[in-house]
């Protein structure tokens, strides 16, 4: 006999392998740090590493902004863009299952009255380019990591790949037709394609179909990059603190590690998958445990604060309240409202 699970059950459901995923992180990375010198090692990060995490954080924010106006167009305001971050990574931050990338794609919809789902759809496009770019400072800096003598031609033919990759982005762009009927013909043949890889397809060329000008295709590019060098910098000027010495691509090689850290399942505002990521990354850069917590904890913090203030600020612009985000998620209407 099937047994019919109330709503809130499988809300449950869905969210449990997260929240057990980010409490084992946390316990892992918990006891491997000493609980007497976390205190002195949160120290190190003096007011003007927090201010300078503030900065950069902003301008990470900032630069998005304007890629994302760039990815749609132009057809909204960098003003509108940022603040629809904000409150997706507000939304991100309080509720599992990236409800942000939804929730921002439906906010930024009521705002300008584009269509969600192609909001959404730009959205897969900038998280084709930051898992790109991801991937590459990874597999550029692991060698470098790992003392590896061969280190300078891997990370030589990471870029290439990187470069490839999108070059390829760029062609589905320009024949959007011919690969939609290719992955037609291959879910014809094979259910697992038509189930899952054609819908994820076809909502990538959605998006694609704003960046078939070669100008618009490098400009979304090149403000994506910037963002991430933002990020970079922040996090390398926040190992200064731990190391004076420190080379800059241990910036790089941190925030790609995270990156793709924080991409499993996890508890809202990736809490313990955030901080295991980068004490995972720090440990294989020779910075201990405790030092690399605290670290964490720290970068966390800053980024919650100021995307969590700058989120309820827009949400407040748009009249709107996380009360009835949370009534939204928890009836479906974010979800019905892209279909």
């Amino acid at each position: 006999m099937k047994v019919e699970l109330s709503p809130g059950i499988r809300g449950i459901l869905r969210w449990l392998p997260g929240v057990l995923i980010s409490l084992v992180a946390l316990f892992i990375v918990f006891q491997l740090a000493s609980w007497e010198d976390l205190g002195p090692a949160l120290g190190l990060f003096r007011p003007i590493f927090i201010l300078a995490g503030v900065v950069l954080t902003l301008g990470f924010l900032g630069f998005r902004a304007i890629a994302w106006r760039e990815i749609l167009g132009r057809k909204v305001s960098v003003k509108q863009t940022f603040w629809a971050i904000n409150q997706g990574y507000l939304l991100n931050n309080l509720f599992p299952l990236r409800a942000g990338e939804i929730g921002r794609a439906v906010l930024l919809g009521q705002a300008t009255g584009l269509r969600a789902v192609h909001i959404l759809s730009s959205i897969i496009i900038e998280r084709a380019f930051d898992l790109a770019i991801a991937a590459g400072l990874l597999l550029a800096t692991l060698p470098l990591a790992l003392g590896m003598a061969w280190a300078r031609p891997v990370a030589s033919i990471t870029l290439l790949m990187v470069l490839s990759g999108l070059v390829v982005l760029y062609i589905m762009s320009r024949n959007q037709e011919p690969v939609s009927r290719w992955v037609d013909t291959l879910g014809e043949k094979w259910g697992f394609i038509r189930r899952y890889i054609a819908p994820q397809i076809r909502a990538l060329l959605e998006g694609l179909g704003t960046l078939s000008n070669v100008r618009q295709f490098v400009f979304s590019f090149f403000w994506i990059g910037l963002s991430w060098l933002a990020a970079v910098t922040q996090y390398y000027i926040f190992i200064l603190a731990i190391d004076t010495q420190a080379p800059f691509w241990w910036g790089g090689f941190t925030n790609g590690a995270l990156a793709l850290g924080i991409a499993i399942p996890s508890a809202p505002a990736a809490i313990g998958t955030f901080e295991a990521a980068i004490v995972g990354a720090l440990t294989v850069l020779g910075i201990d445990e405790t030092h690399a917590l605290a670290y964490a904890i720290t970068v966390h913090f800053i980024q919650f604060v100021v995307t969590g203030i700058l989120g309820v600020t827009g949400l407040l612009r748009q009249g709107r309240s996380i009360g009835n985000i949370f009534r939204d998620l928890r009836v479906g209407s974010l979800d019905t409202s892209i279909k």
